[in-house]
């Protein structure tokens, strides 16, 4: 494990980079990174399981902090997807120069919100060579009028409304609780993580209500994507991920799990490793002599 850093858009990130185990010196590994959700940062249990993971599986990987995430620089609690968009694209740049890297095998697995930067980092950036998304979503507003049924949606787009006003008469961005933006039920917010940040700008509410993996993730293809999603998620609704699915080109595969809800990486669930695993043995393998013998 080593503490690295980065650049992107002239901004210090914070990463952590794992080798495998069985790592010799001399050797290029492909790489995964791994993306965390929504105000989290590299410590949460969906980047560190992950990691731990495919690291044991033969891979380089990487976990860092989004700009104003954790301990990187930036507007903190400002979250812009397409500027995480970038800082992905920008992680993409370091590992190629690293030289444990192969740089043309970097790969990308991220959880809710960063499975939709995933999703979408991957669409528009033809470096990356896989794509795996965790409880993701592909529309910002069709997926916030399922997290905010009923009279709940004129409450949020009110909010969303009055950040646009707030900033227009004083020029500063009004703070919105993170539950009034992203609800979560209490019994599952023990998963976020030591320093998830708990109050946001209306500009991110905004962002993500605008953001459309949708729309791009047919450009993936012909590179591997694998969708994952609980079958009933009570973060964000399962379809989502069968919207894309429907959208993607191939190879694309789908897999909804009745056992786990939203953090699936988090609960450490077997069945989810598994299909996981038996993916990237196919489409995206630790070894390229792998890859002959498929």
């Amino acid at each position: 494990m080593e503490k690295v850093s980065f650049e992107s858009d002239g901004l210090t990130l914070s990463g952590t980079l794992n080798l495998p185990p069985d790592y010799k010196p001399g050797e290029k590994r492909p790489a995964i990174i791994v993306l965390h959700g929504f105000g989290s940062n590299k410590s949460s249990g969906n980047v560190i399981g992950p990691c731990a993971m495919l690291s044991k599986r033969g891979y380089v990987t990487l976990g860092f902090d989004m700009r104003g995430c954790g301990e990187s620089e930036g507007k903190r609690a400002n979250l812009i997807c397409l500027e995480q968009v970038r800082d992905t694209s920008s992680a993409v740049t370091f590992l190629q120069s690293r030289p444990e890297v192969d740089g043309g095998r970097i790969g990308l697995l991220g959880s809710s919100f960063g499975a939709a930067v995933a999703v979408y980092t991957g669409s528009v950036d033809e470096r990356v060579g896989a794509v795996i998304s965790s409880g993701g979503w592909g529309n910002g507003e069709r997926k916030f009028r399922g997290q905010h049924p009923g009279a709940a949606w004129d409450k949020f787009t009110n909010m969303l409304a009055e950040g646009k006003r707030h900033r227009e008469q004083t020029g500063e961005s009004l703070m919105v609780p993170r539950y009034d933006i992203v609800p979560i039920p209490p019994e599952l917010r023990g998963h976020l993580a030591a320093g998830a940040i708990l109050e946001f700008t209306a500009e991110t509410a905004q962002s993500m209500f605008d953001f459309r993996a949708d729309d791009v993730v047919h450009r993936m293809a012909p590179r591997p994507l694998l969708l994952l999603h609980s079958s009933v998620d009570t973060v964000t609704p399962t379809e989502q991920s069968i919207e894309m699915f429907k959208r993607a080109g191939q190879p694309c595969d789908l897999h909804l799990f009745a056992e786990t809800d939203h953090f699936m990486f988090a609960d450490s669930n077997v069945r989810v490793h598994s299909v996981v695993f038996d993916w990237l043995d196919r489409y995206f393998p630790a070894r390229v002599a792998e890859i002959a013998a498929a």
